[in-house]
């Protein structure tokens, strides 16, 4: 069977394809190349550059295509502030050619990788997926609007299966593929990177909120886990089985400080030096004490759970990906 994976050459695009083709999937790959890297394309793949507001390419790319797993879209909540238009643009005008196209070809089956953005500030933790969606920036605008068209597409037979996550963090287990941001905006990699090259300091940004350790709790999902979730939804819906929204995640969270000690202590470095190299800063506006998002739908269809549900598993592959990559610098 032939999956296209747009966004394919970016960090869950990457690994999805890598997993996908590693099960034997025939995978082709769309991808700009302006946030993902060529290198990171599993060479197994076919590649197509450029975007899914190309119609000639997409059509193109579709051909013997049965079903898409659509991963492409920027995803920096900041960037989305400053450049609002651009967002909609890029995730909802252009990913709407992406669908009409599927029309064309009666191809009528989507995995969509969605965002926990959609929610909002939560009123009850965890999330249901019931739950009121009230994004707070344009990126989950955007990304609920994408939502809001698959719905309006299923009216013509399209069978979409959305998953709504929030921070995705690990490489493959080997440390041969894994996060390459430029710049880097994410917690994980940005303390493995400051812990690994430098004596920069790790800023947490506040340690008083009601939570067990006083410092913010997020919801953290192992980028391999989210392949095999996509995997399951796409062979739902290659079985004939109708669409769905589920959230991933741990079920449990992690706090900016067991982040932090974990890295440390995957790393190698003692409580002193972790202590010397942490920063409290103010609390940043808008940040909830706590973000987790239920799975049990997703366990109860798919029989969905992760396989790394402890920070240390998740830190350890994402440590050896970037040891991996500050070698091949060095050499």
């Amino acid at each position: 069977m032939r999956v296209l994976v747009t966004g394919g050459a970016g960090y869950i695009g990457s690994i999805t394809t890598r997993a996908l083709i590693e099960r034997g999937y025939d995978v082709c790959v769309i991808d700009t190349l302006e946030k993902g890297h060529r290198w990171a394309v599993d060479k197994r793949a076919t590649f197509f550059e450029g975007s899914v507001g190309d119609k000639d390419l997409v059509m193109l790319a579709l051909q013997g295509v049965d079903a898409v797993m659509h991963l492409a879209g920027y995803i920096e909540v900041g960037e989305s502030t400053r450049d609002p238009e651009r967002y909609f643009h890029n995730n909802v005008d252009n990913a709407k050619v992406l669908l009409d196209c599927m029309m064309a070809c009666d191809i009528k089956a989507m995995v969509f990788s969605s965002t926990a953005a959609v929610y909002g500030q939560p009123k009850r933790v965890p999330l249901l997926e019931d739950d009121e969606l009230a994004p707070i920036n344009p990126y989950g605008e955007s990304k609920l609007r994408f939502e809001q068209l698959l719905d309006e597409y299923a009216q013509k037979g399209l069978r979409s299966i959305r998953f709504r996550y929030f921070n995705v963090a690990g490489a493959w287990p080997d440390g041969s593929l894994g996060e390459a941001h430029h710049p880097e905006t994410h917690l994980i990699p940005n303390i493995i990177n400051a812990f690994l090259t430098s004596d920069k300091a790790v800023h947490i940004f506040g340690d008083d909120y009601p939570t067990k350790d006083g410092t913010c709790v997020r919801d953290y999902i192992h980028v391999c886990d989210l392949a095999r979730a996509h995997i399951a939804a796409l062979e739902a819906l290659v079985a004939g089985e109708p669409g769905g929204i589920y959230n991933l995640g741990n079920g449990q969270g992690f706090s900016n400080r067991e982040i932090v000690h974990a890295c440390a202590h995957v790393i190698g470095l003692s409580e002193r030096e972790e202590a010397e190299r942490v920063i409290i800063d103010e609390k940043r506006h808008g940040d909830p004490a706590v973000l987790i998002a239920s799975s049990q739908r997703a366990y109860e269809r798919f029989g969905w759970k992760p396989q790394y549900d402890q920070v240390n598993d998740i830190i350890s592959h994402a440590v050896l990906w970037h040891k991996n990559q500050l070698e091949k610098k060095d050499n």
